[in-house]
């Protein structure tokens, strides 16, 4: 049996369990997902303590929600999308602050490619362009980019259509092209078109 498949028979179990009354099953699910939950959070808001937060408040959500799910996609896409769900309407509550991505100053060119600390402070860049997107072309990237999502899945986490998130993605790819022409062909931004393709750059 692979992986995802033991991960998603575990979260069927404890599920499971835990409607029956077993309530120390949910510190399965809390064990598997804790890591990704609270990485998917702080993409959102860039702060460490306040992804956590925001991870526990998802986590809680699940917990009171979970005879909501019906089984029809996997547990994970439903939290998933619970979690995204928590973290949009926080962003909206509280916004993050953010560098508008006109001032974010453009990544550095070939030439210091062979300098470790020029390339990390290139990716962050990048990172920091991403994060200023709007909300409707930052969501799908997290998503795609960060957690590997392939479209399908990306679009069941924000319960949206696979054609409104290819638009979207190919949106934002647009725009952080417009923004960082030399991203196309030095990191694939532009170009990109499934996750196993994916640059380092976006991760």
């Amino acid at each position: 049996m692979s992986a995802p498949t033991e991960t998603a028979s575990a979260d069927v179990h404890d599920v499971q369990r835990v409607l029956a009354g077993d309530v120390r099953a949910f510190e399965g699910i809390v064990r598997r997902w804790q890591g990704p939950l609270v990485n998917m959070a702080w993409r959102y808001c860039r702060d460490r303590g306040r992804a956590e937060e925001l991870a526990q408040e998802a986590f809680l959500r699940a917990w009171k929600g979970l005879a909501s799910w019906r089984g029809e996609s996997s547990f994970s896409t439903w939290l998933f999308a619970l979690a995204a769900n928590v973290y949009r309407n926080d962003l909206k509550r509280v916004p993050t602050v953010m560098v508008p991505m006109e001032d974010a100053p453009e990544p550095a060119g070939p030439a210091a490619q062979h300098d470790e600390l020029a390339e990390r402070s290139q990716n962050e860049l990048v990172r920091r362009a991403v994060l200023a997107l709007p909300m409707r072309y930052r969501e799908p990237v997290i998503l795609y980019y960060f957690h590997e999502m392939d479209v399908g899945a990306a679009a069941r986490t924000l319960l949206l259509p696979e054609g409104t998130v290819k638009a979207r993605l190919a949106r934002a790819r647009a725009i952080l092209k417009k923004r960082f022409p030399r991203l196309e062909s030095e990191a694939g931004v532009g170009t990109v078109a499934h996750p196993a393709a994916k640059e380092e750059v976006l991760r």
